[in-house]
């Protein structure tokens, strides 16, 4: 069933957390929310669960209105799941209560069969008899979703369900998250403020600022063809170089590049992997300051004659600078944004 959000407006006291939202999220789509703390994105997953009431839009679950103002669809009528930053899981109860907390009003057989099933989907089901204090956090987490799976909903809803969990495990339990939901086909609705784990998980993103939706793409459109400022830097790190816009063209320290906006001054943003270091007496030349091993790459930072800041490239694997060698540099005109000076940040 498809999600859809129509002018979603939501304010406390005077203080508006959302302007006007519009979206819709199809049958097995993930949708991820991303910006900002602050911004409205979890309370945008309150509304769709139903947690607090409507002042302004509606909400729609395939085709059926349950959240408009005067009137509100009770939570558990909604078909809505909801995976808490938290877990929100009952001490008092064992795994298999707390999957089953929201089948009650099925037979004991059908909801005894449906925690089953839904503890096995989740490889817990060694786990029913256990609490939740004698789980690790990614066991909690599994428990949670078993929960929020197991009344089969039409929506799911994961408000930073990874965010408690530690590197290593967090990117395990994502990726056993991701291959679970676009198994299950439920349209998915994911708060984060981690770029990275938007960009994995969601076939869209929202991103969000001040209430609003600033750009809503594909992962890969949003990252490579940001619209505003703000955008480009929210998805990842940039350089950022002075440019004359002159004829269409974008004219700077590493050369020219189109840029079709009016003659002026203008700024280009430029991703690290976008900085591409060549031989010296190649390109424009440079000095590396400095290189630093992060992982599977490195990042060197490079200095351009009388520039105030050192550029950060990301150098691709095996490759390595020493301090105060010269190099060539250029850009790679796909990872290069350029913005008019007058242009919203």
């Amino acid at each position: 069933m498809t999600l859809r959000l129509e002018g979603i407006r939501h304010a406390y006291g005077a203080r508006a957390v959302l302007q006007g939202i519009d979206l819709a999220v199809a049958p097995g789509e993930i949708l991820c929310l991303l910006g900002p703390s602050g911004d409205g994105k979890t309370t945008l997953l309150r509304l769709v669960a139903g947690l607090e009431a409507v002042q302004a839009g509606r909400i729609a679950i395939g085709g059926r209105i349950v959240a408009e103002p005067g009137r509100e669809l009770p939570p558990e009528d909604r078909r809505v799941g909801f995976v808490f930053q938290d877990y929100a899981l009952f001490p008092h109860l064992s795994v298999a209560q707390n999957v089953g907390f929201g089948l009650g009003r099925l037979p004991r057989a059908e909801r005894a069969a449906a925690v089953e099933a839904a503890l096995a989907r989740l490889g817990m089901a060694g786990f029913a008899g256990a609490y939740p204090h004698m789980l690790s956090g990614g066991q909690q987490q599994r428990v949670a979703l078993a929960r929020a799976l197991a009344p089969r909903p039409a929506v799911l809803l994961l408000d930073e369900a990874f965010a408690s969990l530690d590197a290593r495990l967090r990117e395990q339990v994502r990726d056993d998250t991701l291959r679970l939901l676009q198994d299950a086909g439920i349209a998915t609705l994911i708060v984060t403020h981690d770029a990275e784990e938007a960009m994995l998980m969601a076939d869209r993103i929202a991103l969000m600022r001040g209430g609003r939706v600033e750009q809503l793409a594909p992962p890969e459109d949003l990252y490579l063809k940001p619209r505003s400022r703000f955008a480009a830097r929210f998805l990842g790190p940039v350089n950022s170089l002075p440019v004359t816009l002159q004829g269409g063209m974008a004219h700077g320290a590493l050369g020219s590049l189109p840029a079709g906006l009016p003659d002026g001054e203008g700024e280009m943003l430029l991703r690290p992997e976008g900085l591409v270091v060549l031989p010296a007496g190649e390109g424009v030349a440079a000095t590396v300051e400095a290189c630093r091993m992060l992982g599977a790459h490195r990042l060197a930072s490079l200095r351009l004659p009388g520039t105030a800041a050192p550029l950060q490239a990301r150098l691709p694997p095996g490759q390595k600078l020493a301090p105060g060698t010269r190099v060539g540099l250029a850009l790679d005109p796909e990872r290069a944004f350029v913005f008019a000076a007058d242009m919203p940040r």
